[in-house]
């Protein structure tokens, strides 16, 4: 059933399919996928716990670890919730305009934890090719900016993706082969030209993350010349150090994303259900790896949480 807008015709609702190709599977495989997404929860919340309490955290790698902590948790809980209500309790019907909002959300935050990312190699680059100058560069005012700025980047490159949806007409088809709603495909049920909105999705694809690995890969190229020319190993190791939890965390996303980015416009030979295992990977397993990240290879926070099991100080 079609209701009718000012500029176009719009289902009521569309079917979100789950799986397809592992219907019997399914309801197993929420298990894991719970487990990750109360993984997530727990560690994102107890990160953010940590660095709200302890004080000597104000820094600007513990602010800019709290805004990826908030942003995995409003991605993980855009999806999963709906997710596990499809495969355990088949709610497969979702309303036209939430739809469209977890398309703005899925994009939105998975741009914004691209730019905290980028802003968290920058840190990087000012501790350790200009020590003495990081906390007079990195004031938490010049960080509550560039957190502003990613945020605003979000909202301004994500926003034209809904209203250009919505502005279309869809076909009667109204199922999406996927437990979630996301921008292609939403868009594979218009019926309609939509080469405009490919190329304005493919134009924030590469836009955003292209420019954030730019800074990255800048960031880390003249932190490994700095670190190259310390003159004892024991200060190369240390300076390593403080960036392998930032450049697994890079890893942990950009990975499944670009699989997950590929797949969708060109690889049109890989299962089914092989792509959307790994697009909810996607959105599932940097949220859950993270705090596990940063819990382990931190010390501040790892003696945090010590201490918050023993009851003592570590």
């Amino acid at each position: 059933m079609l209701a009718s807008g000012n500029h176009s015709s719009y289902p009521v609702s569309f079917i979100l399919l789950g799986i397809p190709g592992l219907e019997n599977s399914q309801f197993w495989i929420a298990f894991p996928l719970c487990a990750m997404y109360v993984v997530a929860i727990i560690g994102n919340t107890t990160v953010l716990h940590i660095i709200r309490i302890d004080h000597t955290l104000h820094e600007p790698m513990y602010l800019f670890l709290a805004m990826l902590a908030i942003t995995d948790l409003v991605l993980s809980s855009s999806t999963q919730p709906k997710m596990l209500a499809i495969l355990w309790f088949h709610a497969h019907e979702t309303q036209y305009h939430a739809c469209l909002i977890q398309v703005f959300f899925i994009h939105a935050f998975s741009s914004v934890e691209s730019g905290v990312l980028m802003a968290m190699a920058l840190d990087r680059y000012v501790a350790i090719c200009f020590p003495l100058r990081h906390s007079s560069v990195l004031t938490p005012a010049v960080v509550g900016k560039l957190g502003a700025a990613v945020m605003m980047r979000a909202l301004l490159l994500v926003s034209p993706f809904c209203i250009m949806v919505s502005r279309m007409p869809f076909c009667p088809n109204q199922i999406i082969p996927q437990p979630y709603c996301e921008h292609m495909a939403v868009l594979k049920l218009v019926c309609a030209d939509t080469r405009v909105n490919r190329a304005y999705g493919l134009f924030v694809a590469f836009s955003v993350v292209g420019f954030d690995m730019i800074v990255i890969s800048v960031s880390y190229v003249m932190i490994l010349r700095t670190v190259l020319g310390l003159p004892s190993g024991q200060a190369q190791l240390k300076a390593f150090g403080t960036c392998a939890s930032h450049i697994c965390v890079i890893l942990a996303l950009y990975i499944p994303a670009l699989f997950t980015f590929l797949t969708h416009r060109f690889g049109h030979h890989v299962p089914r259900a092989v792509h959307i295992m790994f697009a909810n990977l996607y959105l599932l397993v940097p949220p859950m790896l993270n705090p596990i990240i940063y819990g382990v290879r931190t010390k501040q926070i790892r003696n945090r949480v010590i201490q918050g099991f023993c009851g003592k100080d570590p």
